[in-house]
């Protein structure tokens, strides 16, 4: 029985198929990765563990080409932005391996009443499951891996059906690094029986990033057995053009905010919200700039855009894009589907009504919308169930942070574009989920903070 397999979303071809974990097997491994948690934790310090999580990093980079081609293979990405990816990853472990003994210090409270003292000291939990998914098959394990990993707890993994041949050599670098094998376990596995696993009492928490119906029922298990949980689950991220002296520069970072991994980026900008004045200009302007970057093969690095990550993908986001029409849309410009190639195309006249107003298009299809004020850039920016992130265009450094304070959702990126790094914290409110990844902040989901209060 075989629910992963890599299937190349540039030709169709089932390249090879992995059996899925027995019952038997997965139990086992259910206990052996909880028995581990004691000899990592406990059994190795802070520095030791840091100095395994930087070779983590460096064997990122020794492979990256090879990785790189791996989830070619499996989801379309093209080959530069592949191998982006893995240097991305790679910098993740490198930064929890050179801060762990400060994410982890102690930390002092000052008593305001009585003698002595008091501070927090951080602990790892135990076993912890992720449930990853395909639009970044390195980056997001290194998100919830790095971290934790550092930390002390011990770690179940549950990759995309369509990545396993990435989560395969994943798995690898981390036992070549020197973790542990029962530290780390990569397990094909279906839906029910992950169920299994976030029901056992040895697993501590999970962490998931995917669609809203699979946080649905992730959180419901994991809430029905007390176990904490973060959770990632996309956006429609607005794009919000106030005030410009560089139209042209504002359409290029728009071009490449909405394309980044053929659009299949959860926190794209998706929504290009734009003042009247400048309105007309910048969709012919961006509908010019956009509609000239044609699909092409990911193997090539001279591509910008390969393919969407599967013939589902391309199916979904074919219907949104009919529906939207049908309800009224317009297309601008743009549109079309060769296999699982979509190109790129620009929506226009979508009114609230439209199913096509509060769905995500994961592609490279752009909604644009006009507006006659700051404040109604803001209510349509907010008139989503989503809350990942959002870019705000301004000259004007004060209505830059008055928009930046007033939008509802997790981050506010100001005149900048694909700036996220990976000392920020990342992760969204409303229907994008809860929890946060990376930075310090990354480090606090899944600890023990533990308070001890020493007397006079």
């Amino acid at each position: 029985m075989t629910d992963y397999a890599v299937v190349n979303p540039a030709t169709g071809k089932t390249l090879k198929t992995y059996d899925t974990i027995t019952d038997d097997d997965l139990t086992a491994a259910v206990g052996r990765a909880a028995e581990a948690h004691a000899s990592w934790s406990k059994g190795k310090t802070v520095e030791e563990r840091a100095a395994v999580i930087r070779r983590v990093a460096e064997l990122h980079i020794e492979r990256k080409q090879q990785l790189g081609e791996i989830i070619v293979r499996e989801m379309g990405k093209p080959i530069q932005q592949a191998v982006g990816e893995v240097e991305f990853a790679a910098a993740i472990y490198e930064y929890y391996a050179d801060n762990a003994a400060d994410l982890l210090a102690d930390e002092p409270i000052e008593l305001l009443n009585g003698e002595g003292s008091a501070f927090i000291r951080r602990s790892s939990v135990g076993l912890l499951l992720g449930i990853m998914p395909w639009n970044y098959p390195y980056y997001q394990v290194a998100r919830f891996a790095g971290p934790n990993l550092v930390i002390g707890n011990t770690i179940m993994l549950k990759h995309a059906p369509q990545c396993p041949e990435s989560a395969a050599a994943m798995e690898q670098i981390f036992h070549d690094a020197g973790v542990p094998t029962d530290a780390y376990i990569n397990i094909y596995a279906t839906n029910d029986q992950i169920a299994r696993v976030i029901a056992d009492p040895r697993v501590q928490g999970v962490s998931l990033t995917g669609s809203g119906r699979a946080g649905a029922a992730v959180a419901e298990l994991a809430g029905r057995h007390l176990k904490k949980v973060v959770l990632e689950l996309g956006g429609s991220d607005p794009f919000i053009v106030l005030k410009a002296d560089d139209l042209d520069a504002v359409v290029e970072a728009a071009v490449g905010g909405r394309l980044e991994n053929t659009g299949q980026a959860c926190n794209a900008a998706k929504r290009f919200v734009v003042l009247d004045e400048y309105y007309d200009d910048f969709v012919a302007k961006f509908t010019d700039a956009l509609t000239k970057i044609e699909p092409g093969d990911p193997t090539s690095p001279e591509t910008t855009i390969g393919p969407l990550s599967s013939t589902a993908a391309a199916d979904r986001l074919e219907q949104q894009v009919k529906q939207a029409l049908d309800s009224g849309a317009r297309l601008v410009a743009g549109g079309g589907r060769e296999g699982n190639f979509f190109k790129t195309a620009v929506l226009t006249d979508i009114t609230p009504d439209n199913p096509a107003y509060t769905e995500e298009f994961f592609g490279p299809v752009a909604q644009v919308y006009r507006v006659g004020s700051e404040e109604e850039a803001i209510r349509l920016a907010n008139d989503t169930p989503y809350g990942l992130g959002s870019y705000v265009f301004t000259t004007d450094q004060q209505q830059a942070l008055r928009v930046a304070d007033q939008i509802e959702a997790g981050m506010v990126f100001i005149n900048t574009v694909g700036a996220e790094g990976v000392e920020l914290p990342f992760g969204g409110v409303k229907a994008s989920g809860f929890g946060r990844e990376l930075g310090r902040f990354g480090t606090d989901e899944f600890v023990n903070k533990k308070l001890i209060r020493v007397g006079h």
